[in-house]
């Protein structure tokens, strides 16, 4: 009998949910697999929205996993330069299987050196810090690099965690999956990249992002020194 796939996701503190709820839900609809929400201690830890998490594992006591994600979300600034974050995902990416992230998770796979030489994608608003930890920047819902597998902006969660089963198990799993779940995007407008929204709802998020924007190309400046 084989064993089940170890599939671990972190929380932390500001995450975003949907960067980490969407994929949840593809995962645990995968025959067999034992899910993990992992983080420092296993106490509530508040979404970025009213939700809030609880871990069902700490770093400490996390198995070896086939799968570790790291979401997205403001949350992200803090991991940048948080060793204890770093090191974990390091031990745990030496044995995965797949190492992989949704939205600006894949900050943090790059500041703990995980990224260099690797095509990775992020949020439109992260893009192009991916370049400083040795990553080159890939603008696709899905990236797929070796066994680095990044997903884009929030929504893209549920594309990667489909792509990730059709690799991990099959296409007919991953498409029931994608049934099950009515996985039928038609959104209502048109605004969904920089590329497609109005030119002044593209200022109006730009300008309600500016103060975290800042922290984080100052928290991407420090760990990039780092890691290089």
């Amino acid at each position: 009998m084989s064993s089940p796939l170890q599939i671990g996701l972190l929380v932390f503190p500001r995450v975003t949910q949907l960067d980490f709820t969407g994929p949840l839900q593809v995962f645990s609809s995968v025959p067999g697999a034992k899910l993990h929400l992992i983080w420092k201690r296993i106490e509530p830890v508040p979404s970025d929205s009213v939700l809030t998490l609880t871990p069902t594992t700490t770093f400490a006591d996390c198995p070896q996993l086939d799968v570790i994600c790291v979401p997205g979300g403001s949350g992200t600034n803090d991991l940048l330069n948080d060793e204890e974050v770093l090191d974990f995902l390091r031990r745990q990416a030496e044995g995965a299987k797949y190492v992989t992230s949704v939205c600006t998770g894949s900050l943090a796979l790059g500041a703990a050196g995980l990224l260099k030489g690797y095509r990775a994608a992020t949020h439109w608003s992260a893009m192009e810090m991916l370049g400083q930890f040795g990553a080159t920047p890939t603008k696709t819902r899905v990236c797929i690099d070796r066994n680095r597998i990044t997903g884009g902006g929030v929504t893209a969660g549920i594309d990667f965690a489909l792509t990730l089963v059709s690799i991990l198990i099959d296409h007919t799993t991953a498409e029931a999956i994608q049934l099950q779940l009515e996985y039928n995007p038609a959104p209502p407008f048109n605004s969904g990249s920089p590329e497609t929204a109005p030119a002044e709802v593209l200022a109006l998020l730009r300008e309600r992002g500016a103060a975290n924007q800042a922290r984080r190309i100052e928290a991407v400046k420090r760990a990039a020194a780092r890691v290089n």
